[in-house]
């Protein structure tokens, strides 16, 4: 038995598992990869964004964003990310390298490396082992330069670190409620002990309901239930938990997927785009509205802004699992060639089929 107890037996078949594990990773990487040219929340507005792509003949939008016209994206509208030509429609022939999707490979590692009894110490070792300072940003970066000066958790949190509630944490926990189906506490516990290397508080809550929502949606009939399953883990009363109550709630009296992120937009103010509240509000708006349908959550998630290609790449990734692989439509998945670019060293190339194999490996261990 590891440190976060038994894990039930799962109650899906092995190949239905391996489609919803693959699932998650391909979603996960195709909604990063929509999200990527307009991350960048303070400029890239949700308002922008559907300027954009209403100028572009893009809506609904049903496939990776469009590239920009010949005179660029108009002087009204903020440039997009210097890596829009290797991530918009047309221009993809495999994935573009992030964060988002180093921290899921390095997370993979670190489970076969040192199984489910990992400590938070050797998190942070496998950071400097494996990750590039350089591809670190905002709590990961301090995290690791912390790490580099010879501080131990849970210092590597707290020392000279303002970003302590952004959303760094949630965007590691996903290979936690993949390698623990239908058990959102076990998820939860692990993503918790990966998060503290960096964050605390609504920052860690992030991480530990994101692993709980897509261990929950293995098992759980509709995405709701998985949303509400997730919240179980989180403190009740913490700003995480009561803001995607919030949406559950405006959600469930019919108001507007636009009503309901300009209502949270509002409370949420003077946050920022990178605080793990007002993203969770977006990515839980996305996942309801979508209602399992993996287009539909993706592009409501990327089109709500703020940290649009983390919010995507967790939205795909839930998406994926409910749907399972075979049912991601294949404008998502084509594009992407089977191949993963990564900063992680000797993971560069790797092919999505092997990394999900692997982790499949991982979630049917006993015990």
């Amino acid at each position: 038995m590891d440190a976060v107890g038994t894990r039930p037996q799962p109650v899906l078949s092995r190949t239905d598992l391996a489609d919803r594990v693959l699932g998650g990773w391909l979603g996960r990487i195709a909604g990063n990869m929509l999200g990527k040219p307009v991350e960048q929340g303070d400029r890239w507005t949700r308002e922008r964004i559907d300027r954009y792509l209403r100028r572009s003949n893009a809506l609904p939008l049903t496939d990776y964003l469009p590239a920009p016209g010949a005179s660029g994206t108009g002087p009204d509208l903020p440039d997009l990310r210097p890596e829009w030509p290797r991530c918009v429609r047309g221009r993809i022939h495999g994935s573009c390298r992030d964060d988002d999707i180093d921290y899921t490979i390095l997370g993979l590692h670190l489970l076969r490396t040192h199984g489910f009894a990992f400590t938070t110490e050797q998190v942070g070792t496998l950071w400097l082992l494996h990750l590039p300072y350089l591809q670190t940003f905002t709590a990961e970066r301090a995290a690791y330069r912390n790490l580099a000066n010879g501080l131990k958790p849970p210092l590597t949190a707290t020392y000279d670190n303002p970003y302590q509630e952004w959303i760094g944490a949630l965007i590691r926990a996903d290979i936690h409620g993949w390698t623990s189906p239908g058990a959102p506490r076990r998820a939860a516990a692990l993503a918790r002990r990966d998060a503290v290397l960096s964050h605390t508080g609504n920052g860690v809550y992030g991480a530990m309901w994101a692993a709980a929502l897509i261990a929950a949606a293995f098992t759980a009939p509709d995405v709701r239930t998985a949303i509400e399953t997730a919240l179980t883990v989180v403190p009740a009363s913490s700003r995480l938990a009561r803001t995607v109550r919030r949406v559950v709630t405006l959600h469930e009296a019919g108001v507007a997927w636009e009503d309901t992120l300009t209502t949270l937009a509002q409370e949420t103010a003077g946050l920022g785009w990178l605080h793990i509240v007002p993203n969770a509000a977006v990515l839980t708006a996305g996942l309801l509205h979508g209602d399992g349908d993996f287009t539909r959550t993706i592009t409501l998630t990327v089109r709500g802004g703020l940290d649009t290609d983390s919010n995507g790449a967790t939205a795909g990734s839930v998406a994926g699992v409910l749907t399972g692989a075979g049912a991601i439509p294949a404008q998502w998945t084509e594009p992407l060639r089977d191949t993963v670019r990564s900063a992680v060293f000797g993971f560069d190339g790797a092919r999505i089929s092997e990394l999900a194999e692997r982790t499949l490996e991982l979630a049917t261990l006993p015990g």
